[in-house]
């Protein structure tokens, strides 16, 4: 057995004094707004916090950079945004700045052992940077001698496939679409992006079970159900505006079921603070049944529920027999159903399940939501396909107040990958970009996430650009990870604040600081503005109001054109340069080559922007192979794990965006000032001989027989199944293998790690 390096973990001053307190029993309210209001007016200022917040997701204002929810297409309040939206704002818009005299006082050596949120809490970045082989300091670089390192690294390579070029969901369509571009003019499709580590299972599930891999409702189909399934999703931390759609959808007359290990407040109460009722506390109660399911429980649930759907009769056979192929196959396997692997897997009573199949039988309009405690599991991809299994059953595709509803989680992810972020883009898009611009684009699929890592690794890959992001502590294997991009040639982070990722810096390294989504962009001399797609297809534009961080810095469009044309210069003739001047060009040739995009520049003028087409959602056509929607037969899988270990999922605190660290708080769950926590129940603190407070180290076990360790974690008594506990990432992101993975999809299997707890000495 090997066994990764065992650090001692770096430790914000604030978390020694660690507190634990009564998890809450509702979201939001009137502590909301006061942490909100604090918080931005302390690192803003009032007038740049009023500038902002009432900007933030306004139609012609700027985009919330935090996650994908959808806007309201009608009215809108004031203020239109949440308390995590508004520590996003804060957090970008804060007054302190991280220059050259900073990383002349700061080694990278003394910074790599700050946390992540001290890190990021320095400020924003205000000029190109440059750390040279061998050196331990960042140094000052001007933008055209930043360009040519990236064109000289580049231009050096053996093959265009030893290039990776990483994507965050937070760019925008122009960047996205201007940086797969490059890529593919550069020669390679090594375009892996953050999607690879969260949705890439709804990606593959639904593509091939309805044809698109996107979900097929609006924001009025959530206002109008009557049934809401929400599974492995905490709306209230991660995508907290869900919640006033939720609250409406009860307000007509909407149940809920809620699946989820953890009991969370999101999914107990809403007390909006838009309202009196709900900053008074007298809010609207939201989980009618909750299912505290074991992890990884989902894929037996949900067949369990197929199965009593067939038994009872609730089927749609019309839409089965228009719109369907595979029916007959699928239900030969849910009849067959064994029981009691259900009742083991999801450590359920048979009579919660049945009681749950019955909400869904009496139901006429069906919306089921899920996020990442679906999709990173060994069998996501087959989970999600159950439910569209049980979404055709009943015929809940392309109906008012019914459909799938993947929540995706940063701001442009699903803009992102409709603009040609992947690894592997049909042939399709790839004959209509190579027409647009004159070249024959490369066909071979590049790298996802887990296989860039791979190459950096096995030296097969030699330059990394990351857009945005923070990829050293998102991806998985920490350990690994962050010595496969230590091993490259060049790293080059287009950042807005210090992070992870710079600290593992490739032999030459860049710090390429960006506008943030909150800033003014006078690129190329013009008021220029962008656009976002949210988790429901719809595309609008962006505009920033405030004065930037620093008059160096450059915009993602801005500084990708100038990487491609030091790069390539005139090869093919595409205009960076006028690209960069002009946004409106970009959006042209976007209109020419995505699908759905047609007039591009002139729909986002539209107040409110525009609807991508979606046949399932639309028109109930399906553009599989078979030309009809796919039912898919899964085997039935129940888990174990050996005696003495348990099931660790990951998660985010209150206090958090995906790897960016507000604060030390997490509210809703009772902790404060602390985060190396473990969420476990009292039968496993007794089974285990713990006692809620004990301090553990965590250690995987996975088939490759490497131990892996995270130290110091205390343990947190909660109402958790048993044998299931959770933590923080990316605390514990060290905990899971590279190659644990997502079948079909390549997800990180984050909410599925077997670890066991060994006491602190």
């Amino acid at each position: 057995m090997t066994t990764t390096p065992d650090r001692t973990p770096p430790v914000d001053r604030e978390e020694a004094d660690l507190v634990v307190g009564r998890p809450a029993h509702h979201a939001a309210g009137l502590k909301a707004v006061q942490v909100s209001m604090t918080r931005a007016i302390r690192q803003m200022g009032v007038v740049k916090t009023a500038r902002n917040l009432l900007a933030l997701n306004q139609v012609d204002g700027f985009d919330c950079m935090s996650c994908a929810w959808p806007d309201p297409q009608g009215h809108r309040h004031t203020a239109e945004f949440c308390e995590n939206g508004a520590k996003a704002v804060s957090w970008e818009g804060q007054r302190e700045t991280v220059g050259a005299e900073f990383f002349a006082a700061h080694p990278i050596p003394e910074l790599e052992r700050r946390t992540e949120h001290w890190l990021e809490k320095q400020g924003r970045l205000t000029r190109p940077m440059v750390r040279r082989d061998g050196a331990d300091h960042y140094e000052p670089i001007s933008w055209d001698g930043a360009f040519a390192l990236v064109a000289q690294h580049l231009q050096a390579l053996d093959s265009p496939d030893e290039a990776l070029f990483y994507t965050s969901g937070r760019a925008s369509n122009e960047a996205a679409f201007v940086y797969q571009l490059f890529a593919r003019a550069f020669g390679t499709n090594n375009l892996p992006d953050c999607s690879n580590m969260c949705h890439e299972s709804t990606s593959v599930g639904l593509a091939r079970t309805i044809g698109i891999g996107k979900g097929s409702v609006t924001l009025q189909d959530i206002h109008e159900a009557d049934l809401i399934v929400i599974s492995g999703q905490n709306p209230g931390t991660n995508h907290p505006r869900m919640l006033s759609a939720l609250e409406i959808a009860k307000q007509n007359g909407a149940r809920i079921l809620a699946v989820n290990p953890l009991r969370e407040a999101g999914l107990l109460k809403f007390d909006n603070p838009q309202k009196p009722a709900g900053l008074a506390g007298l809010g609207t109660s939201l989980a009618d049944r909750y299912l505290q399911i074991r992890s990884d429980g989902d894929l037996a649930l949900w067949q369990a529920i197929g199965h009593l759907l067939l038994e009872r009769g609730a089927v749609d056979t019309d839409f089965i027999e228009r719109h369907t192929v595979g029916f007959e196959e699928w239900a030969a396997h849910v009849r067959q159903l064994d029981r009691a692997a259900v009742v083991a897997a999801t450590g359920l009573a048979w009579s919660d399940i049945e009681a749950a199949a019955e909400m869904f039988a009496t139901s006429s309009r069906i919306v089921n939501c899920w996020a990442m405690g679906i999709t990173q599991h060994r069998n996501a991809v087959a989970t999600i396909s159950e439910f569209v299994n049980v979404a055709l059953l009943q015929g809940m595709i392309g109906k008012p107040g019914a459909g799938l509803c993947p929540v995706r989680g940063h701001s442009n992810v699903q803009g992102d990958r409709t603009m040609g972020i992947w690894e592997k883009s049909p042939g399709s898009f790839l004959d209509a970009l190579g027409a647009e611009f004159g070249f024959e684009p490369p066909r071979e699929h590049g790298h996802d996430a887990a296989a860039a890592v791979r190459a950096l690794r096995d030296g097969r890959a030699r330059v990394f650009v990351g857009l945005g992001g923070n990829f050293a502590s998102a991806m998985s294997d920490t350990h690994v990870t962050e010595a496969a991009l230590r091993s490259a040639a060049l790293t080059v982070q287009i950042s807005t604040k210090l992070n992870r990722s710079h600290l593992a810096a490739g032999r030459d390294a860049l710090i390429l600081p960006t506008l943030g989504r909150t800033e003014k962009d006078l690129t190329g001399g013009l008021v220029q503005r962008v656009t976002v797609e949210d988790s429901m297809s719809a595309v609008h534009a962006s505009r920033g109001r405030s004065e930037p961080a620093s008059p160096l810095l450059r915009s993602e469009v801005d500084i990708l054109c100038g990487i491609a044309h030091a790069t390539l210069g005139d090869r093919y003739g595409i205009p960076w340069r006028d690209f960069a001047a002009d946004y409106s060009r970009i959006r042209q040739s976007i209109g020419r080559v995505v699908p759905g995009c047609e007039a591009y520049d002139e729909k986002i003028t539209r107040r409110g922007g525009f609807t991508l087409p979606h046949g399932p959602r639309d028109t109930r056509t399906f553009p599989t192979p078979q030309g009809k929607a796919v039912f898919t037969v899964s085997p039935l899988q129940v888990a174990t794990v050996p005696e003495g270990r348990l099931v660790l999922q990951s998660l985010r605190s209150h206090d958090q965006f995906n790897t960016t660290i507000y604060g030390l708080d997490d509210r809703y769950r009772g902790i404060h000032s602390g985060r190396r926590i473990v969420f476990i129940s009292p039968a496993d603190l007794a089974e285990l001989g713990f006692a809620d407070g004990d301090h553990v180290d965590l250690v995987s076990e996975w088939e490759d027989g490497v131990e892996r360790r995270a130290q110091d974690f205390r343990l947190v008594s909660y109402d958790t199944p048993k044998g299931c506990v959770a933590a923080y990432y990316p605390e514990t992101n060290p905990l899971i293998p590279l190659d644990s993975q997502a079948l079909e999809s390549g997800t990180p299997t984050s909410k599925w790690v077997v670890v066991r707890l060994v006491p602190r000495r």
